[in-house]
């Protein structure tokens, strides 16, 4: 049978998914919590003793540093919550159906990105 024409993953294809979906999940959670700690924590180097120039391009440098780990820690956050939705759609057995066009999003392309809502068609057709 074409994947065009089921209307649901099997419970064995919803399995494995949920399964790359967890390890992805604990991946992202782990490297999130690294860049929030990051992004938070105030500079171990203590430039107190050193030129005034110096002290202001390193301070310079440590915001920048920060604001980079905290945009990170946005787009990563925002990846960890498109996991979870897609583990409740594991659980409503909704998985893998595009929400424009209701077929079948393809294997390779939900192993590719495990959180999408929509096929390759309807991804490239909202963005005309």
């Amino acid at each position: 049978m074409s994947t065009d024409q089921r209307v649901a993953y099997s419970d064995e294809d919803l399995q494995e998914f949920k399964e790359l979906i967890l390890k992805k999940l604990e991946q992202a959670t782990a490297d999130y919590e690294l860049l929030r700690a990051g992004a938070s924590m105030a500079s171990g180097n203590d430039v107190a003793d050193t030129s005034p120039t110096f002290k202001s391009l390193q301070e310079g440098a440590t915001i920048l540093s920060r604001g980079e780990a905290g945009q990170q820690a946005m787009r990563l956050l925002k990846f960890i919550q498109g996991l979870q939705a897609a583990l409740v759609r594991i659980e409503k057995k909704t998985y893998g159906i595009c929400r424009e066009t209701g077929k079948l999003i393809p294997k390779e392309r939900l192993r590719a990105v495990p959180h999408t809502t929509l096929s390759i068609e309807a991804k490239l057709s909202e963005k005309k």
